[in-house]
């Protein structure tokens, strides 16, 4: 009986964040109250406070249920274990973009979390959970880019931080542009090139996909 009652409380908690995906994205975060998710998921207000302490905390839980592609991108080599870190990033930019891609309920939360919430007072620990999302993702970036700098003999042409910066909002720009408008341009494809692009500028020769420069460089290495 007690296992039974957990996995209720489980499947109500799963309907509530159900529901708050679906609402926060038709309405935005601040038009969508907890008596409209709890009315959607079939639940009482109670159960929504029964899970959840408040509309952030049920915003962060919606947001950890699903890994975002930033986060989920695997982390670059920091210290002399990796032969190509710059590899390892492209690896994990395109294992963000595929994600965002193809998976439906990454993108309907990546959606929310990009173009449907404001940062009000009471979302202060939401603001907060973007922005260590990001620093962590800039320190990876910046470790992986100086690493990589030492390696090939290469002076960035500014500092590791605003390079590392950049990379990152280029990845998160392309995202955010195309979830305006998913038809517009090869989410994937798009990334791979303005990425190899964004590190030439940094000094960092790298062929661009598709090319006969690359074509050769992949029958080269194989």
């Amino acid at each position: 009986m007690a296992r039974r009652t957990k996995e209720e409380a489980l499947a109500t908690r799963h309907r509530l964040l159900d529901a708050a995906e679906l609402l926060f994205q038709a309405q935005g975060v601040s038009q969508t109250t907890l008596q409209q998710i709890a009315q959607q998921a079939g639940a009482t207000r109670g159960a929504i406070y029964w899970h959840f302490k408040d509309k952030a905390d049920l915003f962060n839980a919606m947001m950890e249920r699903v890994i975002l592609p930033l986060e989920a991108a695997p982390k670059p080599a920091t210290a002399g274990v990796t032969d190509d870190p710059l590899a390892e990033i492209e690896e994990g930019m395109i294992h963000a973009l595929t994600l965002m891609a193809t998976d439906p309920q990454v993108r309907r939360v990546f959606d929310v979390a990009t173009h449907k919430v404001e940062y009000t007072h009471d979302m202060a620990s939401v603001q907060q959970r973007h922005l260590d999302a990001r620093n962590a993702c800039v320190g990876d970036f910046e470790k992986a880019l100086r690493l990589a700098a030492r390696r090939g003999h290469i002076k960035l042409p500014l500092p590791g931080n605003a390079a590392a910066q950049g990379l990152h909002a280029l990845i998160s720009g392309l995202i955010q542009n195309w979830l305006l408008d998913p038809e517009a341009f090869d989410l994937v494809q798009t990334g791979r090139r303005t990425f190899r692009v964004y590190l030439a500028g940094l000094g960092f020769a790298r062929p661009l996909p598709g090319t006969a420069v690359a074509a050769e460089a992949e029958t080269v290495a194989a």
